[in-house]
């Protein structure tokens, strides 16, 4: 039953769509049909151009993921599975939230709130190579996809000193490696469309400039 209630803690926590529901009532707009139609604090920007917003709907989506690491280690303190659980259940339902029909934001914030408190190597890591990312190419959207697909890889290869680092220390380095793979593959799938688009657009500057030059 220990699994059971750590899922339902997470997926219900994860499924509050915060942007979703401050836009709609502070400003009547509809999120999911706006901007890229993401349910996250980059979008809650674009669409307002409010950082206050935007700071707000971020706060919110990294404090569920927060309060349901929180919870379970409560009720079932010195266990990793639960509150890892949990952290997965509640990424997701926010990635593909219920009551949206399965839209959602990009997991970001709801995982850096979770992990800061049971995992923080897996955040450290992310954003470490999220920065450098970001400084070489200038693009969220890239900087996101290269941390969170380079955080699988430098987990695999230190994942024995990575198993010191998680509180509380995970039973297994097997279940701990499946956790952040799994958490790291959620991300990875709502950033499937954006990442298409980036590539596209890519190819586009490309071509323009390979005219350009034949002219």
């Amino acid at each position: 039953m220990e699994y059971f209630y750590s899922s339902l803690i997470g997926y219900f926590l994860g499924s509050f769509p915060s942007a979703y529901f401050l836009l709609k009532k502070v400003k009547n707009i509809d999120i999911t049909a706006q901007g890229s139609g993401n349910v996250g604090a980059m979008n809650t920007f674009d669409i307002t151009k409010s950082k206050i917003f935007a700071a707000t709907v971020l706060l919110i989506d990294a404090l569920k993921g927060l309060l349901c690491v929180y919870f379970c280690l409560l009720l079932f303190p010195e266990n990793f599975i639960y509150p890892a659980l949990a952290l997965l259940f509640a990424v997701f339902s926010h990635c593909y939230n219920p009551w949206l029909g399965l839209k959602g934001g990009r997991g970001l914030a709801t995982s850096a709130g979770g992990t800061a408190l049971l995992f923080p190597v897996i955040l450290i890591i992310w954003c470490i190579v999220w920065l450098i990312i970001y400084v070489m190419k200038k693009d969220i959207i890239l900087a996101n996809v290269w941390a969170t697909g380079s955080t699988i890889i430098i987990l695999f290869s230190i994942a024995d000193i990575s198993l010191k680092y998680s509180f509380p220390q995970a039973e297994s380095l097997s279940s701990l490696l499946l956790f952040s793979t799994g958490l790291m593959i959620i991300i990875l799938t709502r950033h499937i469309e954006p990442f298409i688009e980036f590539l596209d657009n890519k190819k586009k500057l490309i071509k323009d400039k390979d005219e350009k030059k034949a002219i």
